[in-house]
């Protein structure tokens, strides 16, 4: 069997790494690097190139200007985005893309052109990235009399990217049958945002909305569009998970190679190789999930099926995530020494990412919870 990426997937990867080339860590072209500090806008510069490479259209149809790419493809680029802690609303941008794809009509596919050219920026009101149990939904959608509009009530949190969004795709429940997907303008009457500010520092919202109209064109109701939405962003979030800790492994690899103590490098002391060995485990362990969760979205998306619903591998990528991602940076902070929590390096900023990165794909707990009771439900001959 064949686990090499295509050539395509491999070029995105290479556009990537030429974007992201010069990037420093968590830049913003401001604020500076300090504790404490908010980005209020997200990097348009650096968008603006992913644009010009095409990367922001990566998983779009020819047809609507993209690259016709998958999800793999994807998560190979958030992987070198979270390398650099790339301030883009990338993953949120081209998972609600793919969902207006897959499930809209025409009035929303009317706005994939300019999302794949990177000038509409589209984001999704899901609790964070990695979205939330359905049943705990706070958004209601009815219908008015008139069968042409839908009105929405309701709050929802940590919103990523809304206050630079043109469109924020909302989750909202009518009381029966799966959850329904509004494609919402953040200028859109009734509609309020109150700041809200992540671990990492990043600006998110606080949705209300009052009786916002919804035209029905703008809303998507096929059944399992908000499921598969929200295991794109978990997957996603598993991605960047990786590509972070990749990088604080190598940034702790080369400062234990420098650092000397008795005349030797820390990084020829047993102690320091096996935690060192432990973490590379994790970040193995973190891809292999990874790969295996985004190949199955996408042959789910095919209509080919497997022995669990496509749930349990994302779930399974979850829990590696989850707790890898958390192992590694304090590996790393514990042989970085004091070193590491001197603001004037990069580290403190990888480990308020990987912190809200933790945050936002939930305890291990609770996917391993689910995990059983899927097994439960789908035993295995």
């Amino acid at each position: 069997m064949d686990f090499t990426f295509t050539e395509e997937q491999q070029a995105a990867v290479e556009a990537a790494k030429a974007v992201f080339a010069d990037v420093a860590p968590d830049s913003v072209r401001s604020p500076a690097l300090t504790p404490g500090a908010v980005a209020e806008e997200f990097d348009r510069p650096l968008w603006a190139k992913l644009a010009a490479s095409d990367l922001t259209g990566l998983v779009l149809d020819p047809a609507h200007g993209g690259a016709g790419l998958d999800t793999i493809a994807l998560c190979l680029v958030l992987r070198e985005a979270a390398r650099v802690l790339a301030r883009v609303p990338l993953l949120e941008h081209c998972a609600t893309a793919m969902a207006v794809q897959a499930y809209g009509g025409p009035a929303l596919a009317a706005l994939l052109p300019a999302a794949a050219r990177g000038e509409t920026v589209l984001t999704v009101a899901a609790h964070g990235r990695s979205g939330h149990d359905p049943a705990e939904l706070s958004v209601t959608a009815r219908l008015d009399g008139d069968s042409a509009t839908w009105t929405l009530d309701g709050v929802q949190t940590a919103v990523p990217w809304a206050h630079s969004a043109d469109w924020i795709a909302v989750p909202a429940h009518t009381g029966e049958g799966d959850a329904v997907l509004a494609l919402v303008p953040p200028t859109a009457d009734g509609l309020a945002l109150g700041d809200q500010f992540s671990t990492s520092g990043e600006k998110m919202a606080e949705l209300t909305l009052d009786g916002v109209r919804v035209p029905a064109g703008h809303l998507i109701d096929a059944p399992g569009a908000w499921e598969r939405l929200r295991q794109l962003l978990a997957t996603g979030t598993c991605a960047l998970a990786l590509g972070l800790g990749e990088s604080v492994l190598t940034m702790t690899s080369q400062y234990t190679s420098k650092r000397e103590q008795f005349g030797f490098p820390v990084a020829t002391f047993q102690a320091v190789a096996v935690q060192a060995a432990d973490r590379y485990i994790d970040l193995r362990a973190m891809e292999v999930t990874l790969w295996q969760a985004a190949w199955r979205l996408d042959r789910a998306a095919d209509g080919a099926g497997g022995p669990l619903p496509v749930s349990g591998d994302v779930a399974v990528a979850k829990i590696w995530a989850s707790e890898g991602v958390r192992r590694v940076v304090q590996t790393a902070q514990h042989l970085h020494g004091g070193f590491g929590a001197d603001t004037d390096y990069p580290l403190h900023r990888y480990h308020a990412w990987a912190k809200q990165l933790e945050l936002q794909l939930g305890p291990a707990a609770a996917h391993e919870e689910f995990l059983g009771d899927l097994l439960a439900a789908h035993p295995l001959a």
